[in-house]
């Protein structure tokens, strides 16, 4: 063994490590068990080697080595795109889809979790060179919170107010509230809906809110979490038991329309809530300066 045997050995445990705290099977069920989860905690480990050979690569001055960095940005890159893809040919069999939105959402964020665990590899196999086993130990424990925090984000009761309201039909219309939610012409659907299902309005916080809800991929995010969450009162072929969103356009409001296994409001309620606001989703109007005429010009 050579002096930088224990660092490495360090550095790519406290990676592995990062990357078994990062993944877990959540009420999404992805990554799937137990298969999902060994090849991604396989990449986990081939991460953290890289970034606990970064540091005595360069201490050694053997620069091409570090271009192995570069080299796994782009097979993580390719990681995003396996996850994608397997995830839209799941999508088509879900009664309630995930949505593209959501889709791209799961993807970059097992990307980017792949490259904290590079970072924090990195960290505890300098500090372990550099100063101590102690000093280094601390730093991966810090790395490790970090982590943690950067892979959760905001959560839609963050941005919006939740309330429970009753189903009514006005003529052949479904309403959630005031908002018109679709038209279902037959008795009997019209009794299915008013006996199984329930309505919810979310309303925004903020102006910026009223965009980021609005956005058609954040809504099939709710109704595929509500979905999995609580179940799903169709099947196949039942376009009229399809759960929906629609929008107030006057005030930003929206309407959500579920047909749960579970009629619990408390819960339902708590499962809207806990749908992460997607990234993509995510604008910001009221950030935005107004461009000047000039510039058109």
């Amino acid at each position: 063994m050579n002096e930088y045997t224990y660092p490495i050995v360090f550095g790519i445990m406290l990676g592995v490590i990062a990357r078994m705290i990062m993944l877990r099977t959540d009420y999404r069920q992805y990554p799937t068990y137990l298969h999902g989860k060994i090849i991604h905690i396989s990449l986990g480990f081939i991460a953290a080697s890289l970034g606990a050979v970064a540091v005595p690569a360069i201490m050694e001055l053997e620069f091409t080595a570090v271009t192995f960095l570069t080299l796994a940005a782009t097979q993580f890159r390719e990681v995003r795109n396996m996850e994608r893809n397997t995830l839209n040919e799941l999508d088509q069999l879900e009664l309630v889809p995930r949505g593209k939105t959501y889709i791209e959402g799961i993807a970059i964020s097992f990307e980017g979790r792949n490259y904290l665990v590079i970072f924090t590899a990195l960290i505890g196999t300098l500090l372990y060179i550099v100063f101590n086993p102690y000093l280094a130990i601390f730093g991966g424990v810090v790395a490790l919170v970090l982590g943690k925090g950067l892979m959760s984000g905001s959560i839609i009761k963050d941005i919006v107010d939740i309330k429970q309201h009753d189903l009514h039909f006005d003529g052949a219309g479904l309403y959630v509230d005031t908002i018109y939610i679709m038209n279902i012409g037959l008795k009997e659907r019209q009794e299915e809906i008013l006996k199984y299902g329930m309505g919810f309005i979310l309303t925004p916080k903020n102006m910026n809110v009223i965009t980021t809800i609005g956005n058609l991929g954040q809504r099939q995010a709710i109704l595929h979490d509500t979905a999995v969450s609580l179940g799903v009162f169709r099947d196949s072929g039942t376009p009229a038991l399809t759960p929906l969103i629609k929008r107030d356009l006057d005030d930003g409001r929206i309407g959500v329309f579920i047909l749960p296994q579970l009629r619990d409001v408390e819960k339902a309620i708590k499962v809207i809530g806990s749908v992460p606001v997607l990234e993509s989703a995510i604008r910001m109007p009221s950030e935005s300066k107004p461009i000047a005429k000039e510039e058109f010009e």
